[in-house]
């Protein structure tokens, strides 16, 4: 299986329907693309996945860490801090 996103041949089956040959759900390992085999052709082909949102493998490779997710603020009596 070819990601449609990257073009790596790495993918992982993540999840099958309960009903055999129903559908699967697949995840590239480069590029972590994730998609369920019954997804329109522009989802699960690469020829079909559009290019503005294509990657490469120097793209995936540079790209930037996600962001750490910033500490809990806490109010008072260390219960966390209500929304405004």
């Amino acid at each position: 299986m070819i990601c449609p996103r990257c073009a790596a041949t790495r993918t992982a089956r993540l999840a099958t329907s309960s009903v055999p040959g129903v559908w699967d759900v697949l995840q590239c390992q480069d590029c972590l693309y994730t998609w369920r085999t019954t997804e329109p052709v522009r989802r699960t082909s690469r020829e079909a996945y559009p290019e503005e949102f294509r990657m490469t493998h120097a793209g995936i490779e540079g790209a930037h860490d996600v962001p750490a997710i910033p500490p809990l603020l806490r109010g008072v009596n260390g219960e966390p801090a209500q929304p405004d």
